[in-house]
């Protein structure tokens, strides 16, 4: 994927509404490789929609919200896009966004 004066965007697999869990947790760059990835998902650090999953081809699908408990610090996002490969950090954080400072926004503004 070349530079064409836009911004890039990660390359979406074509037609594919779902992804293996350990596969997008790593296409998204949360982990170095997929076997920590699908580790992480067997330890049972990983919820989908506030569900604990525990099996690394769970299926995950945009608007899905994952909590990451990760090493010193747990992150919970919102799926907005599949990927086709393991891309650069700038294009896999176009995957996501955060849901945790939409709810300290909420919290600042009560």
């Amino acid at each position: 994927m070349g530079k064409r004066g836009g911004k890039a965007e990660p390359e979406t697999v074509v037609g594919a509404q779902t992804l293996r869990l350990d596969k997008w947790i790593w296409f998204a760059r949360f982990q170095r490789s997929r076997e920590t990835c699908a580790d992480l998902v067997r330890k049972g650090h990983v919820r989908v929609n506030s569900r604990k999953v525990t099996q690394p081809g769970a299926m995950v699908r945009p608007g899905d919200v994952l909590t990451l408990a990760l090493p010193g610090k747990t992150v919970v996002i919102e799926i907005t896009g599949l990927a086709g490969r393991r891309e650069g950090a700038a294009l896999a954080a176009g995957l996501y966004r955060s849901v945790e400072n939409d709810a300290h926004q909420g919290a600042k503004n009560d």
